[in-house]
């Protein structure tokens, strides 16, 4: 089943494909342009060349797979500037791991006695994937990268080490990304990657789906990776940019993979797959043109992508079956009440009102707690979110969180306490790194000064912000 979002980035490598095809004819095509292109076809065939090299290898030797697909890039940025561009660029990089596979294989004495077997397993490998359009190798594709999930994301890894993993092995992103995307070093997260292919030789984690009631917990842990993945790209801990839509677009992806498998394919697989769908077709009217944040009520509707919420609105449809209910179903629900709103005033918050209070019964979470704040001020006024924060359990772990001082900024700012307000926003910008977040509040100060300017003839106290 094709969402939009992975119909989006198939028909963006096909078309990068076409390109590449394009360039074929040229004697030097662009050595940037082959740089560019190469990486979008490498980072879409990845994971699934690391797969097939790890059921090969066995997952202990997770690191060589990774290092032969590494190579196999590294050959065709080094020859296809001479060469051109092959017809078939697919087909040349899992070629090119194929011949560096063999010649590991023939050089280590570790696959000395094992050697007839696996190079026919890498032969066989290289016959089915010429075939193009064998069932039986997209089967073996699809379970095998099923299988390095469920390895990246075993329940024995620490859930910051599962998360790099699968960005690494999965997802094709190089060392220095992750730590873009996590706010570290690049060399924290090589060594952290280090420490964690470790674990698992020492760990002897398998390389399989698991099955029985093993299989539901270590599918709440892919869920949850998966779940993180898309909403650090939604909103980026820190950094330039908010919005990192090749993370959501990357989460969306492995998430739509794993309800089309029979197994994985349960209620709170899809739930989460069209929480992200419907979350994620809001990713082109969340900045404005200078990268800087926009508020729902701010946000033009028309640039919301219309098919990706009817992909959403359907595979919360399937979430439907049976009688579970996870946090993704309600949150998906609420993502659903703001896609299918005319307009902000429009949105039915009455009903997002109630999915949250059945949120909260679920997870009790004070950061929870203060989106529902947020959906009560929106029904019954900004008094009552006030008095809903101020009773958030736990309220003390959200002490250095920007969100609640620039959520009190708001519900001040509408009781035209401009003042009360403009403390809450500077507390908020003094918390926040993220160059959008603080152009956001910086705007907000500004405006809440203005005004105050605008209905008091006695000198302003916010005119100095």
């Amino acid at each position: 089943m094709c969402t939009d979002a992975t119909c989006n980035r198939t028909t963006g490598t096909r078309d990068g494909l076409k390109r590449l095809s394009e360039f074929a004819d040229n004697d030097r095509p662009a050595s940037g342009e082959i740089s560019r292109l190469t990486e979008h076809l490498f980072r879409h065939e990845a994971g699934k060349l690391v797969s097939v090299l790890t059921g090969i290898f066995g997952i202990d030797r997770l690191h060589l797979a990774e290092d032969v697909v590494q190579e196999a890039l590294v050959r065709a940025l080094q020859t296809w500037p001479y060469y051109g561009i092959p017809k078939n660029p697919a087909a040349w990089i899992t070629q090119a791991a194929k011949n560096l596979a063999l010649d590991l294989i023939r050089r280590e004495k570790l696959f000395r006695d094992k050697q007839p077997e696996i190079i026919a397993s890498v032969e066989q490998w290289s016959a089915d994937s010429a075939a193009g359009d064998s069932p039986l190798f997209d089967t073996e594709i699809r379970d095998g990268r099923l299988r390095l999930m469920f390895a990246c994301c075993h329940p024995l890894l620490a859930q910051e080490a599962q998360t790099a993993l699968a960005l690494k092995t999965l997802c094709g992103f190089g060392a220095a990304e992750i730590a873009k995307a996590f706010l570290t070093t690049e060399a924290a997260i090589a060594k952290r990657l280090t420490r964690t292919r470790q674990k698992i030789r020492e760990l002897r984690i398998p390389f399989e789906i698991p099955s029985g009631e093993e299989f539901s917990v270590r599918l709440d842990g892919v869920l949850q990776t998966l779940y993180l993945l898309f909403n650090e790209g939604y909103k980026a801990s820190s950094g330039e940019s908010l919005v990192r839509a090749d993370l959501c677009y990357e989460a969306i992806r492995l998430a739509t993979l794993l309800a089309e498998h029979p197994v994985a394919n349960q209620p709170r697989t899809q739930a989460l797959v069209a929480l992200m769908l419907l979350n994620g077709a809001r990713l082109p009217a969340r900045v404005d043109p200078q990268g800087n944040i926009l508020r729902l009520k701010e946000q033009d509707r028309s640039n919301w992508n219309r098919t990706m919420i009817s992909r959403g609105i359907f595979h919360l449809g399937q979430a439907a079956a049976g009688d579970q209910l996870s946090e993704y179903h309600l949150q998906a629900g609420i993502a659903a009440c703001h896609c299918t709103a005319d307009d902000y005033r429009s949105t039915d918050w009455p009903r997002i009102l109630a999915l949250y209070d059945q949120w909260i019964e679920l997870n009790d979470s004070p950061v929870v707690a203060l989106n529902r704040a947020v959906a009560l001020a929106n029904v019954n006024g900004p008094n009552a979110g006030i008095e809903a924060v101020k009773a958030i359990q736990n309220r003390a772990e959200l002490g250095s969180y920007y969100l609640l001082y620039a959520v009190l900024g708001e519900f001040e700012a509408q009781l035209h306490n401009l003042q009360v307000a403009a403390d809450h926003l500077r507390k908020a910008l003094q918390l926040t790194e993220v160059k959008s977040e603080r152009s956001f509040l910086s705007k907000r100060l500004r405006e809440l000064a203005s005004t105050e300017g605008a209905t008091s003839k006695k000198p302003a106290l916010l005119r100095n912000l």
